[in-house]
């Protein structure tokens, strides 16, 4: 009785391991996998990949942007990024329990999981929201204080970190080429700073709060994974439940950070283009949810990593072309090392999870033979 206490345990152990792994690292459990689109002839499957991968980068870039100008622009001059992402979290939790509401109505027309505000579920997912609110807030806050341009690399340790935190919630070590990627990530950051300096261009105060977001990132996964258990592997019950948590935690730091009153006082605040650029945002935070999960869904989860990376580095063209920014050959070097390090890792961790799964041929015969 005790033996299989111990197995039962162990196996949970081992499932909890697994699961942190998988969040750390980025990969997916290969059972889930959708057999069914290896069915489809390849031209549509290309032309179903082109078309999620282009979704995915205008989804992106367009909400970068425009978080841009909604929390640092001389024109609107409002200065609540609080507010500006409590606002975001509203949209997106209405928008879930909207499309809920259509699809009860209209069970054949709309998609969409049930949605019930259960206290007891948002309580267990409150430790995810806490790191939640952390990440979209440090992250807005980064952009409000640094370029679009440097935006990429101020948040470019997320890599590290999950490295960093792997190594120290599951002791898993790192391979040494893994490592160096790591390495030239962290050397372009710096370098990335430093010229930044050179510039007169540096905040110190982005920076900060882009490392932040960095850290915040990489803890979500691991939470996320964490209770998914709790909405029944829901993403949507999940993002609705987060966001609903994150709506109500933010309204205490309106009150103390004085952006109620700022708001007040804020001139545009009847303004239809200001409401209607705010909620534009807010559709944005939302389908950049839906538009990443179909990314991965249409391709993998190392294939959205390296098209993320891809994504940053045309984001920081046009950032640069469309501010008419001037920008050194150092600077620019900053830029790729941080995005050659970040697709040097998901080529390696690509390249080692292929290993571990496909055994060698020799071993496998050797094995057979012996049997």
């Amino acid at each position: 009785m005790q033996s299989r206490t111990g197995t039962c345990k162990w196996r949970a152990s081992l499932k909890r391991s697994k699961i942190l792994h998988m969040a750390l690292m980025g990969t997916s459990d290969p059972s889930g996998e959708d057999e069914a689109s290896q069915e489809k002839p390849f031209v549509l499957r290309a032309l179903q990949i082109a078309l999620v991968v282009s979704l995915y980068w205008v989804t992106s870039i367009s909400m970068v942007f425009l978080n841009k100008y909604l929390l640092d622009s001389p024109s609107l001059q409002l200065d609540t990024p609080i507010f500006v992402t409590f606002y975001q979290c509203l949209v997106t939790a209405l928008l879930c329990k909207g499309l809920s509401t259509l699809a009860t109505c209209w069970p054949g027309a709309v998609d969409f999981p049930t949605l019930h505000l259960d206290l007891r579920v948002a309580r267990s997912i409150l430790p995810l929201s806490v790191v939640f609110i952390g990440m979209i807030t440090f992250n807005n806050l980064c952009l409000k204080y640094v370029g679009v341009a440097f935006y990429n690399v101020g948040r470019s340790l997320t890599t590290v970190f999950n490295v960093l935190l792997s190594y120290l919630l599951l002791k898993q070590t790192t391979s040494f080429y893994a490592l160096l990627t790591c390495g030239t990530i962290i050397g372009g950051f710096w370098l990335g700073v430093d010229q930044e300096g050179a510039e007169g261009t540096l905040s110190w105060t982005g920076t900060v709060f882009g490392v932040l977001a960095s850290l915040c990132v990489s803890l979500n996964a691991i939470y996320t994974k964490k209770v998914l258990p709790a909405v029944d592997g829901s993403i949507w019950r999940l993002t609705f439940y987060n966001n609903v948590n994150a709506c109500i935690l933010f309204l205490p730091l309106l009150l103390l950070l004085g952006e109620l009153r700022a708001l007040h006082h804020f001139p545009l605040l009847t303004s239809a283009h200001f409401w209607g650029m705010m909620t534009l945002g807010g559709l944005f935070g939302f389908a950049i949810g839906y538009v990443t999960g179909l990314q991965i869904k249409f391709t993998s989860p190392l294939t959205h990593n390296v098209s993320g990376t891809a994504k940053a580095c045309a984001q920081t063209v046009l950032a640069v072309l469309y501010y008419e920014d001037t920008k050194s050959f150092l600077w620019w070097a900053s830029n790729m090392m941080v995005l050659g390090g970040s697709f040097a890792y998901t080529w390696v961790r690509g390249w080692e999870m292929k290993t571990q799964e496909d055994p060698n041929p020799k071993e496998s015969e050797k094995s057979t033979m012996e049997v």
